[in-house]
């Protein structure tokens, strides 16, 4: 089934291979021990033969010369000299016997006197060395040795000829006879001791790469898990996907029918993701996302799953047991969200919010198609209130109460709110702001009635600014600017034709004109923009700052006061300023930005 556990075949190819291995091994160690131990005794032999060399090459050159293998008697002196010498070369358990024949075996000099004049006979290592061959070595049995006079004090020797030749010709022969015992055994442990650290190395070795093979098998078992799991994954995300989440409520489907119960499947969309992505690219959608799975990850239950539906979305699936605290569940995601900021390079801190529709079953369906479709519906619903909300299916919010007196300007203001769901509210805020500048200002109960009407259609021109420019969440360049300008105009157009609305489209046409003349659309300037458009502007820049936008996080009520009291003189009147701030910090009652607004902080100086 698809979101099964991955089923891993025991590793029967690893294991063969780990076998073949240890015979390479085994067979390598046993090669390797033979050839060192080989090479160690060929190399011994060859060190002993080289010193004897050497040892018989400076004898020969100090002691001996051409007279003395002639024919004729050699003076006795000559003879105890040379054979004095020769005994130095004897050492017990060493060098046991060296003797000076002539080719014909005759021993012309011994370490032992006794033995001059001997003859042995000739073996096939002395005939050798009587034709010329260098060194002629090996290792006999004392038996067979081929010397002269009692037999030597060992079992087996190491026997050495050495040629003397002159003109070409071999007038004699050097035999070395070393005790080949003490050799042997010497080579004896080393074959051991090679033997054993060879073996040794080789159960290290097969010890080794048993744990290299089983950590091997391990990381390839955990491969093969995981590219199972990455067919269910979201590779930005790493939670479920789409097809996992479906499978994943398919199966919920059966076991809530099997077991009679009830689970919740909650739909959840990204507001403004697609112009995010537009401005700031992909890289700023995905870290949207990221952070929002972040967020919902911590806040929700571990038997929740959820995952990235969507490119925007993501699908909550909450077992029975969590159906209940599945809405106080997304409304802390939602509060924990409003902490949150993403910021681009130098671009303002922008908002983070999310919509979501949740339906449960059997309530709002039986299959997963039905509870699919009425929780995208319920999402919908949720988006075209102005995001930053929840909805439930089923759930029918009432509308809210219309104007009694100015119908179609209030059916107007509702299709502001909704094309712009960031600003939703803000032409309420900028009316309720308006009102209590006028009152502070001492105005008439008439001008104050239709100044609270033209705060709320101040930017019902806003009808015709397209959605990727309204709702654009960074700067907008030179030509986009100009269009959104003509919101006032378009406003203007608007409302015109309606009876006793001169004041009012005043206000809608002018309240973005600027104290120093360089607002728009007509460049008026000081006194010559109407009041109400002055009294407009100081709300609606206070509302603007103290609203969270696509563009930018909502600024706190002290930062956009001290920002209003900076603008006043060339962006804004200043007597309306100082009013407008004064009253917002000292006259009990005041409006706030949101519901639950406080006054937390000390009031400022007035503007001089």
């Amino acid at each position: 089934m698809f979101g099964a556990p991955a089923h891993v075949q025991r590793p029967v190819l690893l294991f063969l291979v780990y076998g073949i291995f240890l015979m390479i091994v085994g067979v390598t160690a046993t090669a390797q021990a033979v050839m060192v131990s080989a090479n160690f005794s060929t190399n011994t032999l060859s060190s002993i033969v080289s010193t004897d060399t050497t040892v018989v090459r400076a004898f020969v050159r100090s002691f001996v010369s051409p007279n003395d293998f002639t024919p004729s008697a050699l003076p006795g002196e000559r003879q105890a000299i040379i054979e004095r010498q020769l005994r130095t070369l004897v050492a017990p358990e060493t060098i046991l016997r060296v003797e000076v024949r002539r080719p014909d075996g005759t021993v012309i000099f011994a370490d032992d006197p006794a033995l001059r004049g001997a003859t042995s006979a000739s073996s096939d290592a002395f005939t050798r060395a009587s034709a010329g061959e260098t060194a002629v070595v090996d290792i006999v049995d004392v038996a067979v040795s081929d010397t002269t006079g009692p037999a030597l004090a060992t079992s087996t020797v190491l026997r050495e000829y050495f040629p003397l030749s002159l003109d070409g010709q071999v007038v004699g022969i050097v035999g070395v006879w070393r005790d080949a015992v003490p050799i042997l055994a010497q080579l004896d442990e080393v074959r051991r001791n090679i033997v054993v650290v060879t073996l040794s190395a080789a159960v290290v070795a097969a010890f080794v790469l048993f744990l290299v093979f089983r950590s091997a098998q391990g990381r390839i078992t955990r491969q093969t898990l995981a590219l199972v799991e990455s067919t269910r994954r979201d590779p930005l995300t790493n939670t479920l996907n789409h097809g996992a989440l479906v499978d994943a409520v398919a199966r919920s489907v059966d076991r809530a029918r099997d077991e009679g119960s009830a689970f919740a499947v909650a739909l959840v969309d990204i507001d403004n993701f697609r112009l995010l992505n537009e401005t700031y690219g992909h890289a700023g959608g995905d870290r949207a996302l990221l952070t929002i799975v972040e967020i919902f990850g911590r806040e929700l239950p571990p038997d929740v799953v959820f995952g990235r539906y969507g490119p925007d979305e993501l699908l909550i699936l909450a077992p029975a047991d969590e159906v209940h605290v599945l809405g106080a569940v997304l409304e802390r995601a939602r509060t924990a969200l409003a902490d949150h900021a993403l910021q681009f390079g130098t671009s303002e801190r922008l908002p983070l919010t999310v919509s979501a529709g949740v339906c449960t079953f059997p309530t709002h369906g039986s299959s997963v198609t039905e509870l699919l479709t009425t929780t995208a519906l319920a999402l919908q619903e949720a988006k075209s209130s102005g995001g930053d909300a929840i909805r439930y299916a089923g759930e029918h919010t009432e509308p809210e109460p219309r104007s009694r007196t100015f119908d179609v300007y209030q059916g107007l203001i509702f299709a502001v709110d909704t094309k712009d769901r960031y600003t939703k509210r803000h032409s309420g805020d900028v009316a309720r702001y308006s009102v209590f500048l006028a009152e502070q200002m001492g105005a008439q109960a008439d001008f104050i009635h239709t100044l609270r009407v033209a705060g709320l259609l101040h930017d019902v021109g806003k009808i015709g600014i397209p959605d990727h420019i309204l709702r654009k969440p960074g700067r907008l360049t030179a030509e986009e600017y100009e269009i959104v300008q003509q919101h006032v105009v378009l406003g203007d157009m608007i409302v015109r034709d309606l009876p006793d609305v001169e004041i009012i489209r005043a206000g809608v046409r002018h309240h973005h004109e600027r104290w120093d003349g360089t607002g728009y659309v007509d460049r008026l300037a000081g006194e010559d923009i109407p009041l109400i458009a002055r009294i407009l502007a100081v709300s609606d820049a206070f509302s603007a700052m103290t609203t969270t936008r696509p563009y930018r996080k909502a600024l706190d009520v002290r930062d956009a006061l001290r920002r209003l009291e900076d603008a006043a003189g060339t962006q804004l009147d200043e007597r309306l300023v100082v009013a407008f701030v004064h009253g917002i910090e000292n006259v009990a009652g005041a409006p706030f930005p949101g519901m639950d607004a406080q006054r937390l902080w000390t009031p400022y100086a007035s503007v001089a």
